[in-house]
């Protein structure tokens, strides 16, 4: 039997996921539309082939250059929209979607990293860093993933477009199927997460995590912080993650380990669903987020401790001396 707050959960996590199928609406329908009319037009194909030499480093395409761009500039979905209206490989999205986990939405979440006490360079470094670094590893290791990916919902498209108004209308489908693929992804996600904040299981889940943090080498009051970026993601969770670091005393050094940590593997369960009509892989790309996370971290907080007995050792030194 359904109960009222129930009904009140389903009321305000369709409510907030129709809210943010919007606000990303207006970024991916725009976006969309212009970069279908700019692969038209002479403008796309000198840039693509000026910066072709660096995307084939990551053996991208030119054009491919486009979607990391809007990912890292606005956010993941703009992303996700520089890629629907792209021709690439399984293998050049499979790069894409890895590159843009590791390294999306800059401004804002690196304005949460500062906000609870980051450094610039290490959020900068770090997400850049990984990026490349996947998007070089990933491109020498498959060999397979030649064919066109299969966006999903999008239509297949037969006919070239011929004239300014056919091409207008392909982009005007393309922008569509688009934010509705994004509707049926956010709308249930949204509702999911309205749940775990009602149900208080973001608090119960961090007192589980204790094993995690401790593994990682932060303390567990830096628990709820981990959770709520590994659930809502790190400018969704900024909220909480700012608050439980100021309320529960979590240390310079643990928020910055939480914070590499979230920046390889964060809103995993939105993250990954959200690439799943690019025609993907996307157990893989969980996985390559997750190993990475914590085998990055766990080498920091181990460089970190040696530097810090080193210092200690050098200060009893001079006192003895």
């Amino acid at each position: 039997m359904t109960s009222n707050a129930d009904i009140t959960t389903l009321r305000k996590g369709t409510q907030a996921g129709l809210k943010t199928t919007w606000s990303l609406g207006k970024i991916i329908f725009p976006i969309t539309i212009l970069v279908v009319i700019l692969q038209h037009t002479p403008i796309l194909p000198w840039i693509v082939k000026l910066i072709s030499p660096f995307m084939n480093l990551f053996g991208l395409s030119g054009e491919a250059a486009i979607p990391l761009v809007l990912g890292n500039a606005l956010n993941l979905y703009a992303g996700i929209a520089g890629i629907l209206s792209l021709d690439l490989t399984v293998k050049e999205v499979f790069i894409l979607a890895v590159m843009l986990s590791f390294a999306h939405n800059i401004f804002i979440e690196t304005g949460v990293a500062l906000k609870v006490g980051v450094k610039l360079w290490i959020v900068l470094t770090v997400r850049f860093g990984l990026a490349a670094l996947s998007g070089i590893v990933i491109n020498l290791v498959w060999r397979g993933g030649g064919e066109l990916a299969q966006y999903g919902l999008s239509p297949e498209v037969t006919a070239v477009p011929e004239g300014w108004l056919d091409i207008f209308l392909l982009g005007l489908q393309k922008a569509s199927f688009g934010v509705l693929q994004l509707a049926l992804i956010v709308i249930p996600l949204m509702i999911i997460v309205q749940f775990l904040k009602d149900r208080h299981y973001l608090e119960k889940f961090s007192s589980k995590f204790a094993p995690v943090t401790k593994l990682i080498g932060v303390q567990p009051n830096a628990s709820l912080t981990l959770v709520a970026g590994l659930v809502i993601g790190l400018a969704y969770g900024a909220g909480v993650m700012i608050q439980a670091v100021q309320e529960d005393g979590v240390s310079n050094r643990d928020a910055t380990l939480s914070f590499v940590f979230l920046v390889a593997c964060h809103a995993v369960i939105e993250d990954t669903l959200l690439f799943v009509p690019l025609g993907i892989p996307v157990w893989p790309l969980l996985l390559i987020r997750i190993v990475t996370a914590f085998a990055l971290t766990i080498a920091v907080a181990f460089f970190w401790r040696n530097r810090l007995q080193e210092k200690l050792e050098k200060e009893r030194d001079a006192v003895h001396g």
